[in-house]
């Protein structure tokens, strides 16, 4: 008998609205926080791992891991990298980037990417404000601005400030050579 009645569809009608909305409702924000989970946040991985998932910073890592350095970008602690991008290595000519990517070439290597990293967090700011920073190679990198744009030796920096959960990240556009 109670299908019948009128007045138990009317109320049953905007019951079972407002139950789908908050079934729908639910389920869309079930789905946004399940992806949320997949995109991280770049300064919750290391410097390495951050380099690894630009692929502007493709040659780098080839590099870096040839020199067997990986695990210092991983490291726990603070540091600054002044990453040249894949354009500033197609600056080298080809035969020399490739007798550096050699194993008998390994200790020059590491000399030359250690001079594009510096102890400690330096920002862009800081930085501008610097008139040098000594790399962990030992030789003193160059900073200034020119045009609004910060310099490391004769390489302007194309982004700034790109975070890691141990450092800082200076994208550049040319390989530096101590």
């Amino acid at each position: 008998m109670h299908r019948n009645n009128p007045a138990k569809r009317q109320v049953s009608a905007p019951l079972a609205f407002f139950f789908m909305l908050g079934t729908l409702l639910f389920s869309v924000s079930a789905f946004a926080t399940h992806h949320a989970d997949d995109e991280k946040d770049p300064s919750e991985e290391d410097i390495m791992t951050t380099l690894q998932h630009d692929k502007r910073f493709s040659t780098l890592v080839s590099a870096i891991e040839a020199a067997g350095i990986s695990d210092i970008l991983r490291a726990t602690g603070e540091i600054t990298v002044f990453a040249p991008t894949n354009e500033a290595f197609e600056q080298i000519p080809a035969d020399k980037l490739e007798s550096l990517l050699k194993p008998e070439n390994k200790e020059k290597l590491v000399r030359i990417l250690s001079f594009h990293v510096v102890e400690g967090i330096v920002n862009a700011e800081q930085a501008a404000s610097m008139r040098q920073a000594e790399s962990i190679e030992g030789t003193d990198l160059d900073l200034r601005t020119k045009g609004g744009k910060l310099l490391v030796q004769d390489a302007m920096v194309d982004e700034e400030n790109i975070m890691t959960n141990n450092g800082i990240i200076h994208a550049i556009d040319k390989v530096l050579m101590p």
